[in-house]
């Protein structure tokens, strides 16, 4: 599937991201309407449009683009901040879960994710022991 072009918009006058700044500092309860009809967003989806709306009242100029599902071991490699042997070692070890396409991989970008969060996790001492403990 293509992804569709990223948009980018920019920031807002002044006066208008002071108003919505104004707006949301009363909260995170945002309604969407669409075509008159009002629609409850699923968290994650009105969280990442709370954000967005925080960041123009900022006055910021703002990206909106997609994101792959399925990540090649370079794009996955960069998002985990780590290098591709490393990456394709933990594939190999069953670490990282690996999907082949002839014969490349791709690492689901939610996998990579759940690892990040994993070393954060270790790193406050939250995380399972080590092998060493």
């Amino acid at each position: 599937m293509a992804l569709i072009a990223p948009r980018i918009a920019d920031a807002l006058p002044p006066e208008e991201a002071g108003k919505l700044q104004r707006a949301l500092a009363g909260g995170d309860d945002i309604t969407v309407f669409v075509d008159g009809t009002v629609h409850r967003l699923p968290p994650l989806a009105r969280d990442a449009v709370v954000d967005l709306l925080r960041r123009f009242s900022r006055g910021e100029a703002v990206t909106v683009s997609s994101v792959e599902d399925m990540l090649t071991t370079s794009k996955a490699a960069e998002l985990a901040g780590i290098s591709h042997t490393y990456l394709r070692n933990m594939t190999d070890r069953g670490e990282i879960p690996v999907e082949y396409r002839g014969s490349h991989r791709r690492i689901p970008r939610t996998a990579i994710m759940a690892w990040l969060e994993e070393q954060k996790k270790v790193k406050s001492g939250d995380g399972p022991p080590s092998a060493a403990s």
